[in-house]
Formats: C-alpha cells, structure tokens, sequence
C-alpha cells in the first residue's frame, strides 16, 4: 500500500485511447487515459463509469446533448447510455476512470480503438 501519483503515472505511457490500469478495487478497476480527437460511440449494458478529467476539458458527447466535463471535474456515465468522449482544438485531455473489471473498451462495438487488455503501470 503507497500512493499512486496520477501526473507521475500519465507521464509513463504516450498511446492515446488505451487504457492503463493503475489500481484494482475489488472488482472495480481504476484506468489512466490520454484522449484526443473523437472516440466512438458507444454503450456499456450492465456497467456505469466515471471519468474524472486531470487535464484539460472533456466534452461527453450524448445523443441529446454534449456535457462538458472540466479538469477537477467528474462525470458519471449510467450504464445503457450511448456515449462518445471527445476534445477539441487537437487539446490531449487526461482522464482518471474507474469501472468495474467487466466493462468492454468500446461495449459491444468493436473498432480499431478497441482495446482488450489493459497494461498495468
């Protein structure tokens, strides 16, 4: 047991949209993401995720709306809900996530940024 430094761990890794897993929480998992450009959308049926933005301004695309997550900020996406992440102006915005194990990259959509396994940092 030690403390994870978040800026620490982000700085390890470039690949944007996949995925490193810095902690497990019973089943729950804790993810570290750098996200830029547009994502896909997507849904996860039985799992909701929450995102906290570390750096710069997530915009959490819905198909009704567009919720604007900023650094320090969360946001919870319910499960069953149709969403895409996605930043603007070419910004690289990094993303704390946690969700259970179970939870598929992309939910039953599969797409060159799918990922299935998660590097541990």
């Amino acid at each position: 047991m030690k403390a994870i430094n978040i800026k620490n761990k982000h700085a390890q890794f470039k690949k944007q949209w996949h995925p490193h897993r810095i902690a497990t929480v019973d089943n729950m998992q804790v993810l570290l993401a750098k996200l830029q450009g547009e994502f896909v959308w997507h849904s996860h049926d039985d799992e909701d995720e929450l995102f906290q933005v570390t750096k710069g301004t997530l915009y959490m695309q819905f198909r009704d709306r567009t919720a604007i997550v900023k650094e320090g900020e969360i946001i919870v996406v319910p499960k069953g809900v149709e969403h895409n992440p996605t930043t603007k102006n070419n910004e690289e915005v990094h993303v704390l996530l946690f969700e259970k194990l179970s939870t598929s990259h992309t939910g039953n959509i599969k797409d060159d940024k799918t990922q299935t396994v998660y590097p541990e940092l």
